[in-house]
């Protein structure tokens, strides 16, 4: 159902490039110190050797207000784990241009956007890029640092999120068969045929590929956040496309958070079990 916008002229994917490198760009200090995966939810100031922690006298409890405000101080609230959905969807909601005339569909919050120039930066050229892009620069970093830990595991565990999260919401396509908006046929159009709009594909893709990495460094690294930019900036392309409603992309955005949480609280990535040991040891550590 996309063969519609894959028209472009040639070499026309450099901002699709250019958000890729600016992502490895992000990773870089990362992998240059080579430290070891920290644990989910807890700051660097919070953990500390058992041996450290036998030491401490034990104190007077603290009442529950003080040690919520205690929990609060060394981290702040914004790299709370409910942070990532909720900037998320505000940022996307805000990135939205206001459009004119009023929204429509099941869920109230559905507009067909205007084509874009086959030339710009939403172009369905970038996107592409952009998506074949991600899957290489996923599946390099996990063959490459391999499993053992730090990057290389939050890269497997990426892996595991992008592959399951796509599963899913190819299921879902064909289970909702919804219209897209160039069709004609309006946000409505559920059960169409082979239509394949709700939720969005490569939306999905890239939100399941960014949340694990937020999840495990946001504490040491915030500045890792600027990596929503991608599907953010996949979820607007679809849309000015006419490829998807904006139910369609945020439901995307949310099924493949949902499964780079879920990715993230697994020790060891469900692909590293299924397969071949040597797959997931690394070429760094091989040669």
């Amino acid at each position: 159902m996309t063969t519609r916008f894959t028209s472009a002229r040639p070499g026309a994917r450099p901002f699709a490039a250019a958000l890729l490198t600016v992502l490895a760009m992000l990773l870089a200090p990362i992998a240059r110190a080579g430290e070891a995966l920290p644990a989910i939810g807890s700051p660097p100031a919070a953990r500390s050797s058992a041996a450290a922690k036998t030491s401490v006298t034990p104190t007077r409890a603290a009442t529950p207000a003080k040690a919520r405000m205690a929990g609060l101080k060394p981290h702040g609230w914004w790299r709370r784990p409910w942070v990532l959905p909720t900037a998320g969807l505000v940022a996307f909601l805000t990135a939205m241009r206001i459009h004119e005339g009023t929204s429509h569909g099941p869920f109230g919050i559905d507009y067909r956007l205007t084509r874009q120039d086959k030339n710009g930066i939403f172009s369905r050229s970038n996107q592409l890029g952009l998506e074949y892009g991600t899957v290489a620069f996923e599946a390099a970093g996990a063959l490459v640092l391999g499993n053992h830990k730090g990057l290389g595991h939050v890269f497997w565990q990426a892996a595991d999120s992008s592959v399951f999260a796509g599963f899913a919401a190819d299921a879902l396509k064909y289970a909702f068969r919804r219209a897209r908006p160039f069709q004609g046929k309006g946000p409505n159009a559920f059960f169409d045929g082979m239509s394949q709009s709700f939720p969005s594909g490569e939306v999905t893709l890239q939100a399941s590929f960014v949340t694990p990495f937020i999840l495990h460094y946001r504490h040491r690294y915030p500045w890792i956040w600027a990596a929503e930019l991608l599907p953010i900036y996949d979820a607007y392309g679809r849309m000015r496309s006419q490829g998807h409603w904006q139910s369609d992309v945020l439901a995307g955005w949310i099924l493949g958070s949902a499964f780079g949480y879920w990715a993230s609280q697994r020790k060891i990535p469900l692909l590293v079990e299924i397969l071949p040991r040597g797959v997931s040891v690394g070429f760094v550590k091989d040669f």
